[in-house]
């Protein structure tokens, strides 16, 4: 028992030495560098001066129809999220609704997690997002393909992408490094077709009638953060999602 015990600790040590690394191998690469260069003093004097300390979680919203990608923040010891910084969308692709099968330039919708780290993309810097999940590949059916390689990135050109301006894209994959770093494994990302307010969804429903049934199982997800300002437990049964 004791054995098993050490082994337990010991594996706990390794795994939060790795995480402390994590920063220290992403700056090797030369544009995380620039980019701790050139916006990271500034970023965590912001940081510091909301309260959030040196140890914070991040989550990323982001919104279709208004092009708004937003930042929230939240302290280690705290159990809400605040609104750090809000981005505009520098381009857009496909229309409003999901995601469904590869080459239809869409952008998905649904709740996500970043599940890469690319230093050296072909657009500047990028954050992979984990599309497609279950309820995804559900929508796409078999026999299909339901694309992949969806990311927040730099340079200003999508296909169904989240682009933002390198500027931009350097504060926000400085600051999901430093999510990482201080022990966050997965960082959420809720992508949403619009503010799901009750008089959005009437407004883009008549417009986009065939999603009103899907929208429908992301507004719950929409309202449980906008009450409680934190991640919601949601989970993929069925090819829906089911907010706990």
């Amino acid at each position: 028992m004791r054995l098993i015990c050490l082994t337990f600790l010991l594996f706990i040590s390794i795994m939060a030495n790795a995480q402390k690394n994590f920063k220290a191998t992403q700056i090797k690469f030369e544009r995380v560098e620039k980019a701790y260069n050139e916006k990271w003093d500034t970023l965590q004097k912001f940081v510091k001066a909301a309260g959030f300390g040196n140890n914070f979680s991040m989550l990323i919203s982001a919104y279709k129809a208004e092009g708004k990608l937003e930042i929230w923040l939240k302290s280690n010891s705290e159990r809400q999220y605040k609104l750090f910084r809000t981005y505009d969308f520098c381009e857009h692709s496909g229309t409003l609704g999901p995601k469904v099968i590869e080459g239809d330039k869409q952008t998905p919708e649904g709740f996500y997690y970043i599940n890469v780290f690319n230093p050296m993309s072909t657009f500047h810097l990028s954050l992979g997002v984990s599309y497609p999940n279950s309820v995804d590949l559900a929508r796409t059916g078999k026999d299909r393909k339901p694309g992949g390689d969806i990311y927040i990135h730099g340079n200003c050109v999508t296909v169904g992408c989240i682009p933002l301006t390198d500027e931009k894209i350097k504060e926000v994959y400085v600051l999901a490094v430093e999510a990482k770093n201080n022990g966050q494994e997965k960082i959420p990302v809720n992508i949403y077709p619009f503010k799901m307010t009750d008089g959005n969804m009437k407004r883009y429903i008549l417009q986009f009638p065939t999603h009103a049934t899907f929208w429908k199982t992301l507004q719950p997800g929409y309202f449980a953060f906008e009450k409680n300002r934190n991640s919601a437990e949601i989970k993929e049964v069925k090819g829906k999602y089911v907010v706990k």
